[in-house]
């Protein structure tokens, strides 16, 4: 069940980088109304890939590397990495989508495309952290946080 729905979630992510790139090939070319439509199906990936990694974290749990220990160290800075840009990038995509649901395109437009960015290097990170965790290396072990709260 872990390793479905951590395919499901890089898939989210991948879905949500695609459907943010084509929305921003449309912006470029003035298709206001594809733009929002792609953005919008961009975001309801990103969401649904929150909403599915919060709950594997708290009922599957979260899974160590398995690789070889010489690259512990790498993997787990290359994650902090990864995890602060996902934090910044969320928040710059509801401070954006605030300013277009309020009409403030002008600011919208100044912080639309750092957004989008950082989203990609997120996206393209957390591909890395995926490939790491499930597919270069045997998976290490999952507890959730209930179970690693309690101490057993």
């Amino acid at each position: 069940m872990d390793i479905f729905v951590s395919y499901l979630n890089e898939a989210c992510i991948i879905i949500s980088a695609i459907c943010f790139a084509i929305g921003w090939v449309y912006i470029r070319k003035h298709r206001v109304r594809i733009h929002r439509r792609w953005m919008l199906t961009g975001v309801v990936f990103a969401a649904l890939f929150f909403i599915l990694y919060a709950a594997k974290t708290f009922l599957i749990g979260d899974t160590e590397f398995g690789g070889p220990k010489s690259l512990k160290t790498f993997y787990y800075v290359f994650l902090q990495t990864h995890s602060v840009l996902a934090t910044v990038a969320a928040f710059l995509g509801v401070i954006t989508l605030i300013f277009a649901a309020r009409g403030r395109f002008s600011r919208h437009r100044k912080i639309g495309p750092w957004t989008v960015i950082i989203w990609f290097i997120t996206a393209a990170t957390g591909l890395v952290v995926f490939l790491l965790l499930y597919v270069f290396f045997t998976p290490g072990e999952t507890a959730n946080l209930m179970h690693s709260y309690l101490g057993h």
